[in-house]
């Protein structure tokens, strides 16, 4: 069955939305089958995530950390490259961060915002373009290179952090704090400027708006620009984009470039704007949900708002649900691993359905 029946508004909403319901159903069965009520788990995860601006808080810090890896994957996704090195490229992220307020004096925190992002692009872009690099011109495949260079980063940080970054005297693998005045504003903050209560207690900040504008500029350059229109059609067929004149080193390095940077971004929300200085594994798994909300998000910058979302939700939700019940935490991995694998392995057995659904209707007109 063709799926070109499916308006594009059903592709981008209604399929994710129907395999999101699904993976929720059959979560809901497996924490009845642990004996506990499935109905009282989610208005607890409900509440805990968006029941009160701390609920929210939590929800939209972890959103913006996927967000940015989210679209890392979907700008590579749209070329056909399937980058799984978000996790090494986001520590790499935190390295430039690190580097640039640690080492270069900033008179404000704007400004030092915006060195450390693009401290962050640059290093996360420059560890995405050697895995590219190597598959253009060696014939190394791009998801075993960027696994690999996941570790290395990894090691990376894990020397630098004890034998080179640790302060004197210090035991914490971790390095020097920033200075204080380079601290960026966190969301109650900004709305206090409204008059608007929200909660102190949320790392949440104004990296959400960074995030938000990265969300825009990729939508801009991958349906409002040249370079996108070649990144697209690369994606559609190389033996056509190579026809018309297009490079395939060009498009992949350019992919890989963006897609790193954008994935090291993602250090300027947890290094810069949480924990305010660089810590070990301070990326936490967030390169690797970025793939599961690409595939939901079906690689277009809203979708992978709206799925960077979703995730935020779970993880604090899910935190609510380990600490007021005896749901384990790992349940939670459990609902993430169902919205991917119906989201993305299921993927045909919701698109079908839906498939001829819209047919029918077609054929009643």
């Amino acid at each position: 069955m063709s799926t070109r029946r499916i308006p594009h508004w059903a592709d981008v909403v209604l399929v994710p939305l129907t395999s999101v319901l699904l993976a929720f159903a059959l979560s809901a069965v497996v924490i009845w089958a642990i004996g506990e009520d499935p109905w009282e788990a989610t208005v607890l995860m409900v509440q805990g995530a968006l029941g009160s601006s701390y609920g929210w808080g939590f929800t939209l810090y972890y959103a913006t950390n996927f967000l940015f890896t989210g679209l890392a994957v979907a700008v590579a996704f749209q070329a056909k490259l399937f980058n799984i090195g978000g996790e090494g490229q986001a520590t790499m992220g935190g390295l430039g961060v690190a580097l640039v307020l640690l080492y270069l004096p900033w008179p404000h925190w704007s400004l030092a915002l915006l060195g450390a992002s693009l401290g962050a692009a640059a290093f996360g872009a420059a560890w995405a373009a050697i895995p590219g690099y190597l598959q253009v011109r060696r014939g190394s495949h791009i998801v075993i290179t960027t696994i690999m260079f996941n570790f290395i980063a990894a090691a990376l940080l894990n020397y630098l952090l004890v034998s080179v970054m640790r302060p004197a005297g210090s035991m914490d693998p971790a390095s020097a704090r920033f200075p204080a005045e380079l601290r960026l504003p966190r969301i109650h903050e900004m709305l206090e400027v409204f008059g608007i209560p929200f909660s102190r207690a949320t790392p949440a900040n104004i990296t959400l708006l960074v995030g938000l504008l990265a969300c825009v500029a990729v939508w801009w350059m991958l349906w409002r620009t040249r370079l996108g229109y070649q990144i697209r059609t690369f994606g559609q067929s190389e033996p056509a984009a190579q026809y018309a004149g297009i490079s395939p080193l060009r498009v992949t390095m350019y992919v890989m470039l963006i897609s790193g940077g954008l994935a090291g971004m993602m250090a300027i929300n947890n290094v810069m704007g949480e924990a305010n200085r660089l810590l070990m594994n301070a990326v936490e798994g967030a390169g690797f949900i970025g793939i599961a909300v690409a595939l939901m998000g079906r690689n277009h910058p809203f979708g992978v708002l709206l799925a960077a979302l979703l995730f935020g939700f779970l993880y604090q939700g899910g935190a609510e649900l380990a600490l007021w019940t005896n749901i384990p935490r790992d349940l939670i991995v459990v609902i993430q691993a169902l919205v991917i694998l119906f989201t993305g392995a299921l993927d045909n057995m919701v698109r079908i359905p839906i498939a001829r659904a819209f047919a029918m209707v077609g054929a009643r007109r």
